[in-house]
């Protein structure tokens, strides 16, 4: 298998290779730009005079305004194309993140991460789009990669807000450096995406990915009238609602180290500013290493088998952590609930994306949409549990969150990658194209 993929590797256009690391550079972005800001919460908390329920609820508001916003994304990457709205839309969120720091209010802050959630919601739609493109150029898996370069950026924004909020940056010095810095960057990172329709790869490729081990998307028009809802296929679309619930639940896990990471370490063992910004830190820099190797171990297990283990990890790490409550269980705790988590976004987007019975770009923005459920519902829900009980009792929700990726894992794809010599042996089937192709 590898030295199949070596082979192919070589073949891969230069316009591809410049694609990937354009698209990667907006995944590290995306997760920068609003990570960043998560350190500073408990600034905002006291300088706003906000309890643990009213940040949960605006939290947890905030995300609405993605839900609306990303039943638009399919049109406006229809017109604008995917690369050009990740782009865009990019530079609008980390516009509005500047609101976010500068928040006088409870309602100022909830509106302010409403527009932040809307213009995140097309981003994170578009990239993912996109990024599906060029790894139908690659032929193989590399979207756990770009995710690991959201985490990575979401690592570095998390450390940039942790040393701000450390030395005593102003809030509002943050967001402007910020604003320059990523805005200036994913300007950059448009001159190097694919040209042409989004649609280009799928007509172009006898085959799909080897991640999809060899199924090729459906075609709206051959399904049945009698199974279609909207000209949709019926059972697709009830497995994206099964893919995007695993979302809701994958979301809610990182929710816990992003919202109330930094509170829950301040609260419970009062550490220093930084100290509590590396809850957060810790989930996603495990969140990071297990996307750069959730590639090659998906193509080993498949995804499902993938998500069951990431599950068990994650429950298990959580578990222990809050029964024995210290600084360095929480940390390894955070860790565990990240790495569990963290093939299971680019998972759902692959198999949304390549859904057979759906229409071009309705999987990824219906699962994309679903996702974001997690983000509006959990906040609230344990911000109203830890002012009830302590946040220490509400973040046992996580191991719940784990037992729920496990029941609907099955909507994942359960196939493995295949070997170099099924790799072969498709190619010789299909004339030898796929060896050229696909690596």
């Amino acid at each position: 298998m590898f030295a199949s993929r070596d082979l192919a590797a070589r073949r891969v256009a230069p316009d591809a290779r410049r694609a990937r690391w354009a698209v990667s550079l907006i995944f590290f972005l995306n997760g920068a730009s609003f990570c960043a800001i998560l350190p500073r919460y408990p600034e905002l908390v006291r300088a706003i005079g906000l309890t643990n329920t009213e940040l949960g609820l605006a939290a947890g508001l905030g995300p609405l305004g993605g839900l609306l916003a990303g039943l638009g994304a399919a049109k406006i990457m229809k017109r604008l194309g995917s690369a050009r709205t990740a782009v865009l839309f990019q530079i609008i969120a980390s516009t509005s993140h500047l609101l976010v720091y500068v928040a006088q209010s409870w309602l100022w802050l909830t509106a302010s991460l409403m527009i932040a959630m809307a213009a995140d919601a097309i981003t994170d739609i578009s990239m993912n789009r996109h990024g599906m493109r060029v790894e139908r150029r690659y032929g193989r898996s590399i979207m756990n990669s770009y995710h690991g370069w959201w985490s990575l950026g979401a690592v570095g924004g998390g450390l940039f807000g942790s040393a701000g909020a450390q030395v005593g940056l102003p809030l509002w010095a943050q967001g402007v450096l910020g604003l320059v810095i990523f805005g200036a960057a994913a300007l950059v990172g448009s001159r190097f995406m694919l040209a042409g329709p989004d649609g280009t790869e799928r007509e172009s490729m006898a085959g799909p990915s080897a991640a999809s081990a060899g199924e090729v998307p459906g075609d709206v028009s051959q399904v049945p009238a009698g199974r279609q809802i909207a000209g949709q296929s019926v059972r697709s679309v009830l497995m994206v609602l099964s893919l995007g619930i695993i979302l809701i639940f994958a979301g809610s896990t990182e929710d816990a180290g992003n919202t109330w990471g930094a509170l829950f370490m301040d609260d419970t063992f009062a550490v220093t500013p930084f100290m509590a910004g590396m809850a957060f830190v810790a989930l996603q820099g495990a969140q990071t290493i297990g996307r750069f190797v959730g590639d090659a171990v998906v193509d080993r297990l498949g995804d499902r088998l993938t998500a069951r283990i990431g599950a068990v990890l994650s429950a298990m790490g959580m578990t222990f952590a809050l029964l024995v409550p210290h600084p360095v269980t929480a940390l390894l705790g955070f860790a565990l609930a990240g790495w569990g988590v963290a093939t299971l976004f680019p998972a759902a987007f692959r198999a949304a994306d390549e859904m057979p019975g759906l229409g071009d770009g309705v999987g990824v923005t219906l699962v994309g949409w679903i996702a974001r459920l997690g983000f509006f519902v959990s906040p609230p829900v344990v911000g109203a549990l830890a002012d009830a009980f302590t946040l220490r009792w509400a973040l046992f929700l996580v191991p719940i969150y784990a037992l729920g990726i496990a029941l609907f894992s099955f909507s994942l794809d359960g196939r493995k990658a295949p070997t170099g010599h099924e790799t072969g042996a498709a190619a010789a089937r299909n004339g030898g194209d796929d060896a050229v192709s696909e690596s």
